[in-house]
């Protein structure tokens, strides 16, 4: 049996800084972003109790988004900030250096997002991800993850395109 407030690989109990990059693919182009970010690990963990696969984690980032612009070649750029709420699961009975996550969480934007195929109506976005990593280092300090990250407004206001970024993150834990 597994504990949601046990921590069960050394790395998940530290905290850590991160680079991602990523797009979200469109036929008129790309949505790029680039972001950073801290995680903090989170346990209500007693004395005694045994390591579990579960893990919980906090993670607070900004993020710059480079999208086409509908009416030129260039491109506009938009400022986020945003933190979510994440569950980490790793394999082995949490000793295996694999884990996939899943977290929620909640955006906001400098402005409005456009494209030509995509208006967002608010700057508020909810946000939901999934991931597949692995650590590596001597004590699993290095991570490297891909994940899959949506974006929307849960439809508080129409037009709800949503957004549907895949990336690629590098973690360090210290």
């Amino acid at each position: 049996m597994f504990s949601v407030a046990a921590v069960a690989h050394p790395a998940d109990q530290a905290l850590g800084v991160y680079l991602e990059g990523g797009e979200a693919p469109h036929t008129e182009g790309n949505t790029s972003s680039v972001t950073a970010g801290i995680v903090v690990p989170w346990s209500h963990r007693e004395p005694g109790v045994p390591p579990g696969a579960l893990t919980f984690y906090w993670d607070f980032f900004l993020s710059t988004w480079r999208a086409p612009v509908p009416s030129r070649l260039e491109k506009d750029s938009y400022t986020q900030a945003g933190v979510i709420a994440n569950w980490r699961w790793r394999f082995d009975q949490g000793a295996s250096p694999w884990f996939v996550e899943a977290g929620v969480g909640g955006t906001v934007m400098d402005s409005i997002y456009r494209t030509a195929s995509r208006e967002f109506s608010t700057t508020f976005q909810f946000t939901e991800q999934v991931g597949v990593g692995r650590n590596f280092g001597p004590q699993g300090e290095h991570e490297l993850s891909f994940r899959v990250q949506h974006f929307s407004n849960a439809g508080i206001k129409e037009p709800n395109p949503g957004e549907n970024f895949y990336r690629v993150r590098y973690l360090y834990r210290f």
